[in-house]
Parts: structure tokens; C-alpha cells; sequence
């Protein structure tokens, strides 16, 4: 399986081209993901946000995911503990988490919180077991971790990376922290997908399982909040982060990596902060400021020293 993926993903420069633009359709995407978490604020309750979010999302993958849900199902049984588990950590937690960080901090600040995540996965890899041992952190990516750590600390202690010993946070950027860290979790466990469950599955069972889970929050936010106005302010972002950012984002995603290999999709994917810096710009008039520039220059050096030794 992976000498196929790499001879696919050096057939032609066209293929590479065709690959690395998806990886960054995907990234844009994404990025837009904050920016919305931001606008609706103050209109749409967190929860409330993302349980829609999911529901939507599941009605968009289910007629093509349902199919193979149906032939996987005794083997997706077995093992509906893992789906819980991994719904939990990526679905109903980590965006959640981002929404509830958009009420109070910046979408640039998130992205670039967020950029940290690969450094946060290697932590994960360290202490948990692997096949033939642990993975060593290694000198690169250990440099990696550090310059990316201070760039998030230099970030949410708002140009201070001694902030942290006085607790100057503002409140969102710990949520978002928070996020960062479930997402970590989520993506290392990834790595013990049962054999047998396919992609399609995968994604509607995690969307489901992690809607479900939100349910009984969703009925205390709208207990203790209310609902909210559906208007194109509201449902339009909604459709955009149910469609878009969970189900489009994924599959080009996926099909950027079998085309280019998770290397270099991952390295278009260290954009995202700068997406996320122009899309705040345009869209909600956020300014771009020194600190946050010398920040975003040492996240992303930071993950992509620590990706550079990472073998594909």
C-alpha cells in the first residue's frame, strides 16, 4: 500500500500540482472554520453551533458513506467502544471547545494555537504504547516542539512568554489551548483504527456517535440560552462548517494525501494561521499586530522543523 501511494504521488507534476491543491483547499477551508467561530459569537451558543454543525455533516456524508457503513456493520460493532471514544475527542469536544474559544479571543489566535497541534501529537506519541516500542521525539523535532511552545505561550501571554507564570491569559485562548490538546489526542489515536472499518464509515459513525453526545448539552443550552434567529446570518455559516469544513474539507484532504502523501499535505496545512490572519482581515476587520506576526513566524517554523524529519 505505500509503495502505491508514492508511486502515485510522483507520477506526474500535474498529479503533484492537482494534490497540492486540494491539500490547500482543505486548509482554507479550514480556516474559515475559526473565522466563523468568531462571527457567531455572540448570535449562535457554542454547543448549539456545533451541534448543528454535525448534524448537517452527517446528512451530507450519509448517502455516500451509508452503503459501506452497512457492509462494515458487524466489524463496526465490535468496536463501537474506539468510535465512541475517537467521537468524543474530535467531534463533540474539540470544535465544541473552538466555539466556546470564539467567544472571547481572536480566529488568528486560534489558528495559531491551533498550529502547535503537531508538536501536542508528538507529546501524545511519546507516552503512548506503539508498535515495535516508542517513537523517538529526536533532536529536530524536539527543536521543533520548543520554538512552536514559544510561540504559543508568547501568543496567549500577549507578547509576554513569561505570561504563563502569572496566569495573564485571556480566557479564550486556554479554551482554545483545551482544543488543541483534545485534537492531539484524537489524531494519535487515529493511528489504532480497527482493521476493517473504511473511511466513509469512519466519518459517519464518528459524526453520529459525536452528535449524539451533544444532545444533552444542546438541550441545556437551549434550556438556559434559547435558540437562535434562522436567518442567512446564521444558517449560512452553519451549512458552511456542516458541509464544507466537515465534509468537503475531509475528502479532499484524504485525496490529497493519497496523491502526495501526508508529508506535503501536511506542510500546505502550516498555512492555515495565514489564511486564517487574511480571512479575519477581510471578513471581521481583525488586525494583524507585531506580536501576532513574530508569533505566527515561530509557530510555523516550529511545526515545520518538527515535521521535516517526520517520514512519510
Amino acid at each position: 500500500m505505500a509503495v502505491l501511494e508514492r508511486a502515485r504521488s510522483y507520477r506526474t507534476p500535474s498529479t503533484q500540482a492537482v494534490g497540492l491543491t486540494l491539500a490547500l483547499t482543505a486548509t482554507v477551508v479550514w480556516s474559515g472554520n475559526f473565522v466563523i467561530a468568531r462571527a457567531l459569537h455572540g448570535v449562535v451558543p457554542p454547543v448549539q453551533t456545533a451541534f448543528w454543525r454535525w448534524i448537517i455533516a452527517l446528512l451530507a456524508v450519509a448517502p455516500f458513506a451509508w452503503g459501506q457503513v452497512r457492509r462494515e456493520w458487524p466489524v463496526i460493532r465490535r468496536h463501537l467502544g474506539f468510535l465512541a471514544l475517537a467521537a468524543l475527542l474530535g467531534v463533540t469536544l474539540f470544535n465544541t471547545l473552538i466555539y466556546t474559544a470564539g467567544k472571547t479571543t481572536s480566529a488568528t489566535n486560534m489558528a495559531m494555537i491551533a498550529a502547535a497541534s503537531p508538536m501536542m501529537i508528538a507529546l501524545f506519541d511519546l507516552v503512548g504504547a506503539r508498535r515495535g516500542g516508542r517513537e523517538p521525539l529526536g533532536a529536530r523535532r524536539a527543536a521543533g516542539m520548543v520554538i512552536a511552545l514559544l510561540g504559543v505561550l508568547t501568543l496567549v501571554g500577549k507578547g509576554s512568554p513569561t505570561a504563563v507564570l502569572h496566569l495573564d491569559f485571556a480566557v479564550g485562548d486556554l479554551w482554545m489551548l483545551a482544543a488543541t490538546a483534545t485534537f492531539a489526542g484524537y489524531s494519535a489515536l487515529l493511528r489504532r483504527r480497527p482493521e476493517g472499518i473504511g473511511g466513509r464509515s469512519f466519518l459517519f459513525m464518528t459524526f453520529a456517535l459525536g452528535a449524539a453526545m451533544l444532545v444533552p448539552a444542546y438541550a441545556v443550552s437551549l434550556a438556559a440560552e434559547g435558540g437562535f434567529p434562522l436567518t442567512v446570518g446564521t444558517v449560512g455559516p452553519l451549512l458552511y462548517i456542516g458541509v464544507c469544513s466537515s465534509a468537503v474539507a475531509y475528502f479532499t484532504w484524504n485525496k490529497a494525501i493519497a496523491l502526495v502523501g501526508a508529508a506535503r499535505a501536511g506542510a500546505v496545512y502550516y498555512l492555515q494561521p495565514v489564511c486564517v490572519a487574511l480571512l479575519s482581515l477581510a471578513v471581521l476587520g481583525e488586525g494583524i499586530g507585531a506580536v501576532q506576526v513574530l508569533c505566527m513566524g515561530l509557530i510555523v517554523a516550529g511545526v515545520a522543523l518538527g515535521a521535516a524529519g517526520t517520514p512519510r
